[in-house]
């Protein structure tokens, strides 16, 4: 009996944990296609209005690491004037952030 609760305990745990990360596809819906679009071009009235970059393009790809990606999303973004055109994004686990990084990389054509 004890070994059924336990195993039944483990299995919730994981469950959990496993429903707590959330998909990079819905995260980066809810959190990024407002201003980079649904398909990384950053071609929305906000996108162009903060100067998103297109992440289609592959020179654009090239030219951003994932750590300097992960450091935005962690920390948000400022223009080369020190405004912030990004903020922090908020309630995302590092998991979270690398699944949004590595989502990012498929818009590269």
């Amino acid at each position: 009996m004890k070994r059924i609760i336990l195993l039944a305990s483990i299995i919730s745990l994981a469950a959990a944990l496993t429903a707590s990360a959330a998909e990079p596809k819905e995260t980066w819906t809810a959190s990024c296609a407002r201003c980079h679009g649904a398909d990384g071009k950053g071609q929305t009235n906000m996108g162009r209005k903060l100067g998103a970059k297109d992440y289609t393009d592959g020179t654009v790809q090239a030219a951003l690491t994932d750590a300097d990606a992960v450091k935005a999303i962690k920390e948000g973004y400022t223009d080369k004037d020190g405004k912030s055109v990004m903020k922090p994004a908020q309630n995302l686990s590092d998991s979270d952030i690398k699944g949004l990084v590595a989502y990012m990389r498929t818009f590269k054509k």
